[in-house]
């Protein structure tokens, strides 16, 4: 049994994978397209995605986004789960599990958090181009694998 654990850790080791937060409970990752298709009736539930990585939090390494194919995106929250993503994890593959969160903003709110975001990644943010609130759908975190 010893055997078979210490092959296991060596395997993903020589994977490359980085483990972050609890370990991931789903059997497979849907996509990013996937869970936004279904987004409505999924909320609220835990999901697992699987996607590449393109922005993260500069700050405190508390979100990133991760992106489709297709160039559909979604933001996994890892702050509450106290997960740290390394700042150079952009372009990397990342496999997220957490619950999926609809998140139904006013115009002031939308306002908050954009200039909110725009301060982590050191952005000039301009409030005149939010002219409306939003529905935002992000996965609060629980568990993480980034794929090298």
């Amino acid at each position: 049994m010893k055997t078979c654990v210490l092959a296991i850790m060596i395997a993903l080791v020589a994977l490359g994978e980085t483990k972050l937060g609890a370990p991931l409970k789903l059997k497979e990752p849907m996509t990013v397209d996937a869970v936004l298709k279904s987004k409505d009736s999924m909320a609220g539930q835990a999901v697992q995605v699987k996607g590449k990585a393109t922005e993260v939090c500069q700050m405190m390494g508390c979100w990133v986004n991760l992106v489709s194919e297709s160039g559909k995106m979604i933001q996994f929250n890892a702050h509450e789960a106290g997960l740290v993503f390394p700042k150079d994890s952009v372009g990397k593959q990342v496999i997220a599990e957490g619950t999926l969160v609809k998140s139904v903003m006013s115009k002031e709110e939308a306002i908050a958090a954009a200039k909110h975001e725009a301060e982590e990644q050191g952005r000039k943010f301009n409030p005149n181009k939010i002219k409306s609130g939003k529905t935002v759908y992000s996965i609060q975190g629980a568990g993480a694998v980034l794929l090298d």
